[in-house]
């Protein structure tokens, strides 16, 4: 918990206000499909590897992450709450999941992207490093990033 804000596993009665915040943010993943979506969240709630933030019972940040791909599938923070240290609370939460000596990785809009700004600034803050270009979210121009974890 970090001041105002709560960060726990997705419930299934999270998923309505989970979703607002999806369509509040649509915008940033081109070729989402929002109902496909809703179906991705219920499975992620139900398999624990779905992290919202909460501030006052209101979700403004979410985390879909895969165990058996190692990576975050999607993470996307409320704009009024963005700067505020929820993506962070929720990386480390996801982390804490994870074997320590898995590598974890994640795609974002490649460099000179506006729209990537941001994502890539926190994926470099919190020891991830560009990896090799792809593409994602429907051919879109991608790159990835990989966090190298070992055993202390």
């Amino acid at each position: 918990m970090y001041g105002e804000y709560i960060c726990v596993f997705g419930a299934s009665s999270d998923i309505e206000d989970w979703m607002q915040l999806v369509e509040l943010v649509k915008w940033n993943f081109p070729g989402m499909d929002i109902p496909e979506h809703r179906k991705i969240v219920v499975r992620n709630i139900e398999r624990k590897s779905a992290i919202c933030v909460k501030c006052s019972n209101e979700i403004v940040g979410i985390l879909i992450y895969s165990l058996n791909h190692s990576c975050i599938s999607c993470m996307a923070v409320h704009p009024a709450h963005r700067k505020k240290g929820i993506a962070v609370m929720m990386i480390e939460k996801m982390l804490s999941v994870y074997p320590e000596d898995m590598d974890i990785w994640v795609s974002t809009f490649r460099e000179g992207n506006s729209m990537g700004a941001a994502p890539r600034k926190l994926y470099k803050k919190m020891g991830f490093i560009e990896d090799e270009l792809i593409t994602g979210h429907g051919e879109y121009p991608c790159q990835k990033f990989v966090l190298r974890r070992q055993i202390k």
